[in-house]
């Protein structure tokens, strides 16, 4: 394996990702998708866009990548990028169910990577 991948599993495989139980992927998998977007982007980037705030976007990625600190800063820098792509989404939709299933698909992604 090349050593940027082993870097970047290192990074991202951790805690539930390695080895999830049955509450961990309830939780990775339905619980924070459909909480975290619909406060998040239905409501703070909502709130934001009705209020003509400047880069509701941005400010809401922030807010998106803050809610994972007390996994660690390294944690909240890697879901910077998605936070992103999900306001994003958010933004051209204005449907936060639509930015849950992307938001599941991601963390489907991640628990799928860390488990080769």
């Amino acid at each position: 394996m090349p050593p940027i991948a082993l870097l970047s599993q290192h990074l991202v495989c951790t805690g539930q990702l390695v080895a999830p139980d049955a509450a961990a992927l309830a939780r990775l998998l339905l619980l924070a998708p459909v909480l975290e977007e619909w406060v998040v982007r239905a409501g703070l980037q909502e709130w934001l866009i009705r209020r003509s705030a400047p880069v509701p976007v941005i400010l809401s990625a922030a807010a998106f990548a803050l809610l994972h600190v007390g996994a660690g800063w390294h944690a909240a820098a890697l879901v910077l990028a998605p936070g992103l792509a999900l306001a994003l989404l958010y933004q051209r939709s204005r449907d936060w169910r639509w930015c849950a299933l992307a938001h599941c698909g991601m963390n489907a992604l991640a628990l799928g990577g860390c488990a080769l």
